[in-house]
């Protein structure tokens, strides 16, 4: 995650600049006055500034009799920003649109001289020390691909950010869709698509849910909401959104695929400080010169890790469902494989299968995987130990897996040997969890640990577990946030069983770039729950659901009681998780497939 900063015309108006000057000139005539606001938004948290150069184009300084000095002044709006970054922050070159109206009259301007335009911004910006090119709030799809084609073809070095503005049901004002305009902008070279500006957050969160597939695709977002819709007040605009507001709201955006947060009109260094705090949003550390290419290597970092075939062909208008089976300790395996079909008919979007956990001998998942896939066409997301094999079986297994049609993997190190129920068994431990997701990540590049090609590259949504202690949350929370950086992008969490401890963790999480899927078991007995809370380490069940579960002498009454108490969890916890994780106890797997249901149900009305 990147933080932007916010508006740069609206603030310096609210500190004083005198409405109607040319901002673009300032870079010329006041230097101190551009530098400054662009020292406090990096005070307040940004990590990417953007240059005072939004409407600094021929045909704008037309207006200001200025039309003569566009490389210039872009060239001075780079330099003031890259002054105040330092070797901290990014420089982004911003360019809006012509102000010429498209489609145009090609007697009065050409195609050619519009193109001339933006290609006069570009080089200003280029050579003034810009890291990446913003070209943002334009309305019109062409005009922006045509800026795109300029900005590719004359400054290649330069990684490109696109965004435009779409008012209301994420449409722009000529009725181009949202996820439409994302595509063509990236194919027509963008690294980074969104929105900025428009008529408020809420058209924002609208705009980018559709385009959130894209995310899905690898390809990272951006927003960049106004203060909200603006209203004259004593003759003055103000933008009413508070900071805190658009810090939840810009939450929303992140579980849709953003990665390049900040503020357009109406927003302040307060507003960039309270997505910081809000959103829990690293320093990002640039290395070497600032305008080689190693140094835009981190804006880019969100899209080099692919998504994966899983987690891309979610059904992004439902909540996710992963609902876990075992593979049987014996050679019968179709008692699993109807479990699966009537999971897949109930609507789960994959089955999770362990590796003999606990060490215990089961049927192998990978081939359990297989046989779910061809019978009934969905994921299967299989649990990878470094307990078993080593480094070569590993990758060899893995090679094996993507043959197989299989595009999830959960990368965990593995329960002990030491409860095995077979004779002789040791832990082979080669690779732990963060080893397999750094294989899983190079096999997916297409090349294995030695560096060698494999020749095609495999297509694996690389898991993590996640064990939440909401008493010490820091631990765990540092090894989610390193395993994310090594490649893993989504993760699933051990048995929960609290509102509060669901909601307090995605909240402690929001700052990473993963899906993450709350671990749900059902209980059936007091027993059950009594035995998880004292025996299963990292596993608390709360003390009134176990009193509750106790005050009932048959085991029937505590079930019907803790399938109660389940049904209720998942329904409040919904609106605020990225998906569930459905854990069948004692493999009983049609407990699971009535919660599957009546979720798809309630989706459905």
């Amino acid at each position: 995650m990147v933080l932007a900063d916010g508006a740069l015309g609206s603030y310096l108006f609210e500190r004083g600049v005198e409405r109607g000057r040319n901002l673009d000139l300032l870079n010329l005539q006041a230097r101190e006055t551009i530098f400054s606001a662009h020292e406090e938004y990096i005070r307040a948290g940004s990590q990417l500034i953007e240059t005072n150069t939004f409407g600094a184009n021929r045909f704008k300084l037309t207006e200001a009799g200025a039309e003569d000095q566009v490389r210039e002044i872009n060239r001075a709006g780079a330099e003031i920003a890259a002054k105040a970054a330092g070797h901290q922050v990014y420089v982004a070159g911003s360019i809006g649109p012509s102000g010429i109206t498209f489609p145009f009259d090609e007697d009065e301007i050409t195609l050619d001289e519009v193109r001339e335009g933006f290609r006069e911004q570009v080089r200003g910006l280029a050579e003034g020390g810009a890291d990446v090119l913003i070209i943002e709030t334009f309305s019109n799809l062409d005009e922006i691909l045509l800026a795109i084609e300029v900005a590719r073809d004359e400054a290649p070095e330069l990684p490109i950010i696109s965004q435009m503005v779409f008012p209301a049901r994420a449409r722009t004002v000529r009725g181009d869709d949202a996820l439409t305009c994302g595509r063509m902008m990236r194919e027509a070279g963008a690294v980074v698509v969104g929105t900025n500006c428009g008529r408020g957050i809420d058209a924002m969160v609208t705009a980018v849910h559709q385009m959130s597939s894209l995310a899905g695709e690898g390809t990272a977002l951006s927003a960049f909401p106004n203060a909200g819709m603006p209203e004259m007040v004593g003759g003055r605009t103000i933008y009413p959104a508070q900071p805190g507001y658009m810090a939840a709201r810009a939450r929303e955006m992140i579980k849709f695929g953003v990665h390049l947060i900040g503020g357009c009109c109406g927003t302040t260094p307060a507003h960039v400080q309270e997505f910081r705090s809000a959103l829990r949003i690293k320093p990002v550390r640039i290395r070497g010169e600032r305008i080689a290419v190693s140094s835009r290597e981190d804006v880019q970092a969100e899209v080099k890790f692919k998504t994966g075939g899983f987690l891309a062909g979610l059904n992004r208008e439902r909540l996710p469902i992963i609902a876990e089976l075992d593979p049987p300790t014996h050679l019968d395996v179709e008692p699993v494989l109807k479990g699966a079909e009537a999971l897949a008919a109930a609507g789960v979007d994959a089955v999770s299968l362990g590796e003999n956990p606990l060490a215990i001998l089961r049927t192998g998942n990978l081939g359990m995987a297989s046989l779910i896939r061809r019978r009934t066409g969905i994921q299967a997301i299989i649990h990878q130990t470094g307990r078993d094999l080593n480094a070569l079986g590993l990758q060899s297994r893995m090679m094996e897996a993507h043959l197989l049609g299989i595009e999830a993997v959960l990368a965990v190190s593995g329960d002990s040997a030491s409860g095995t129920d077979q004779p002789g068994v040791s832990g082979v431990f080669d690779l732990r969890s963060e080893g397999l997701i750094r294989m899983l990540a190079g096999l997916n590049r297409g090349v294995n640990m030695a560096g060698r090609s494999t020749r095609q590259e495999t297509s694996f949504s690389i898991g993590a577990a996640f064990s939440f202690r909401p008493s010490n949350p820091g631990l765990q929370i540092g090894r989610l946030e390193k395993k994310a950086g090594l490649g893993a992008r989504f993760a699933m969490t051990q048995p929960l069983f609290s509102v509060e401890v669901v909601e307090q963790m995605m909240e402690q999480v929001s700052h990473i770039d993963m899906l993450i899927f709350p671990g749900i078991f059902p209980l059936i007995s007091s027993r059950n729950a009594e035995f998880l809370h004292n025996e299963v380490p990292g596993i608390s069940v709360p003390e009134e659901l176990r009193k509750r579960l106790a005050a009932y002498d048959e085991v029937g009454d505590q079930r019907k009681v803790a399938l109660e108490y389940t049904g209720q969890l998942i329904e409040d916890i919904r609106p605020f998780i990225h998906g569930l994780y459905l854990i069948s106890p004692l493999n009983k797997w049609d407990i699971v497939v009535d919660f599957v249901r009546r979720v798809r149900q309630e989706e459905a009305t």
